[in-house]
């Protein structure tokens, strides 16, 4: 069988297209913006891809096509195969229906950290022997890959966005995943091109509570009204608390403030001295992640010790305070932030975690919440854990980013041409500094042009 998959470079897609072949499926795509890591993952896996929307890409007639939520009509490719009478389907309908189905799925949601969170608990099930599978918008460094089959009797995690599902099907992707064990990790407004505000999207959260079975689970983070408000719109499945109010059963205790050392605490008055985590990844937020990662390997019967000590092996995703390099003890971070909340969580933990040199910020401000300005007054403000903020204004971006300078609360740069802002950056760095390059897309290789920029002036 020939399938065809129409934005096939995005991190959900690409990760099908690995399922697809791994199920021994011929696979092809196409895309308009092909970068790694993605692009370097479907090349190795032999996939066949073809840069640019085009009619001619549905050559040899596919068996059926798999449609991206980023295509839209008007797309060439788009009203070829609707012109053509091809069968389609959406992502997330086809992961459904063809690797999920009969499989134990945990479903991990949340505005925030579902990559990191999703690639914990798969690592925790797989330090368990029990070969998971899985399907993660990011790739985890401890598989080396975005999405796996696993064993065909083991738990299957995936990554449960609530973007929209396809241009045919305006639900979110996660609706159709019908998980047994779900993670609602947090919930605040995003997505303002499709969303009108946030009790849009805790709707749309609604419809995934709905399908979990009663002998389920909910594992929800405490402190978040946005979730609890969720769950008063009705709920028939246990629901456990994670984080850090005294009547949850899953809490943890920091034991260095940069939380890479943290105590996990089950259930009310009970301590478990070997539940401790000490693991490279910095920041409470991946504290609280690790912590709902661990209580759903619990559910699926990893021992909290094992689970506790798994994590000291464990190595974040790709583009999650990723370390791409280090010139003249100059460290270059790469980090997949690009909402208010997660640069401040960001900078934040990497901040804790600094003990020399300065922390400088650069953001890139890309997403589809950013282009529309929708969260622009929040911006300045979350950048005030770093020392200096360089920011670069991208093509396209219809909103000036000039008045964040002048809300700054630390010493900010705006820069519109990408080798400008390197140059500014090899200026400004001195040793033991840390450069965290903040977006959700490929920055226009900037990583690379920083390390070949400071070896050239350091080297």
């Amino acid at each position: 069988m020939h399938l065809h998959i129409l934005g096939i470079c995005g991190t959900f897609m690409g990760s099908l297209a690995l399922l697809a072949r791994e199920l021994g499926l011929t696979v092809s795509g196409s895309d308009a913006n092909v970068y790694p890591p993605m692009s370097t993952q479907l090349e190795e896996a032999g996939i066949h891809l073809a840069e640019g929307y085009a009619a001619a890409n549905l050559t040899p007639r596919p068996d059926l096509v798999v449609v991206g939520n980023a295509l839209s009509r008007g797309n060439p490719e788009v009203e070829a195969l609707l012109d053509r009478g091809l069968p389609y389907v959406s992502g997330p309908q086809w992961l459904a229906e063809h690797v999920l189905a009969g499989r134990q799925v945990i479903a991990v949601a949340g505005t925030h950290g579902k990559t990191t969170t999703a690639s914990l608990l798969a690592w925790l099930l797989e330090s368990a022997g029990l070969a998971p599978g899985f399907l993660i918008g990011g790739v985890p460094r401890n598989f080396g890959v975005s999405a796996r089959l696993g064993a065909h009797d083991a738990p299957f995690v995936v990554e449960a966005d609530e973007y929209d599902t396809a241009f045919f099907d305006k639900r979110s992707k996660f609706v159709h995943y019908r998980p047994e064990i779900a993670i609602l990790g947090n919930l605040e407004f995003d997505h303002a091109d499709i969303f009108p505000d946030l009790a849009a999207i805790e709707r749309q959260f609604h419809h995934l509570v709905r399908t979990v079975p009663g002998r389920g689970r909910l594992l929800v983070a405490d402190g978040e009204p946005a979730l609890d408000r969720v769950l008063e719109q009705g709920c028939w499945t246990p629901v456990v608390r994670f984080g850090g109010e005294a009547s949850s059963p899953w809490r943890l205790a920091l034991e260095r403030e940069d939380g890479s050392r943290f105590r996990v605490i089950h259930q009310q008055d009970e301590a478990d001295e070997d539940a401790v985590v000490d693991w490279p990844l910095t920041g409470a937020y991946n504290a609280r992640n690790a912590l709902a990662a661990l209580a759903a390997a619990h559910a699926c019967g990893v021992d909290l010790a094992r689970g506790c000590a798994a994590l000291s092996r464990f190595e974040s995703p790709r583009r999650r305070q990723e370390l791409r390099g280090e010139v003249a003890g100059i460290q270059v971070i790469d980090d997949f932030a690009h909402h208010p909340t997660a640069i401040a969580a960001t900078l934040e933990g990497l901040r804790a975690a600094t003990t020399r040199g300065r922390l400088l910020a650069v953001v890139e401000p890309r997403s589809n919440t950013m282009r529309l300005g929708t969260l622009r007054d929040r911006l300045a403000a979350s950048v005030g854990a770093a020392d200096a903020a360089f920011w670069y204004q991208p093509p396209g971006l219809d909103w000036s980013l000039a008045p964040l300078l002048a809300a700054s609360p630390v010493v900010a740069h705006l820069h519109e041409d990408l080798d400008a802002l390197v140059d500014a950056l090899v200026t400004e760095a001195r040793p033991f500094d840390r450069i965290v390059v903040m977006s959700n897309g490929g920055f226009g290789g900037i990583h690379e042009k920083l390390l070949a920029a400071l070896e050239a002036a350091h080297g």
